[in-house]
């Protein structure tokens, strides 16, 4: 039966890639001369800590790094924003999450949307990914539509298309 998965990863070299691109473009950057800028990238726990002088450099700071991540092919729903950023004395602090891999209510929600499209398919959760399985490419690749055309704010992937 053909079956394929739906992920949410993120490569970690173009997670690297993306923070190394931003750092040199803000050390260039005139309006970012002589201030306090530092991005930390954790690989491992995939987040992001941002140090500014203050928060209009933080959100020009997200900014550039948001757009050299998709350029890099990080999406920009990846980033977890919602925590707040802190003042520390004269210095802005934000932790910023990457999301990877589905969250097990994420994967509820897409496992909800497949079977409310009332396809043919099956859909199970399996660790971090949803495998979808039906008799029929065709329904497979209406899945794929529907979950594209959804907006669950996940950056999804579909891999490891078996016939």
């Amino acid at each position: 039966m053909p079956s394929f998965d739906i992920v949410s990863k993120v490569d970690a070299q173009a997670l690297d890639n993306a923070v190394n691109v931003t750092t040199r473009e803000i050390t260039n950057r005139f309006d970012f001369k002589g201030s306090h800028v530092v991005i930390e990238l954790y690989k491992k726990e995939f987040t992001l800590k941002l140090e500014t002088d203050d928060d209009m450099k933080m959100r020009q700071l997200l900014d550039v790094l948001i757009n050299r991540a998709n350029k890099q092919g990080i999406a920009p729903e990846a980033f977890d924003l919602s925590k707040e950023g802190s003042v520390s004395g004269k210095v802005w602090k934000k932790s910023v999450k990457v999301r990877n891999g589905l969250a097990q209510e994420d994967a509820k929600k897409v496992v909800k949307l497949i079977k409310d499209s009332g396809l043919k398919v099956q859909a199970a959760i399996q660790d971090d990914l949803v495998r979808v399985t039906g008799k029929k490419i065709d329904d497979l690749q209406a899945v794929i539509q529907s979950c594209r055309s959804a907006d669950l704010g996940l950056p999804l992937q579909y891999v490891n298309m078996r016939d």
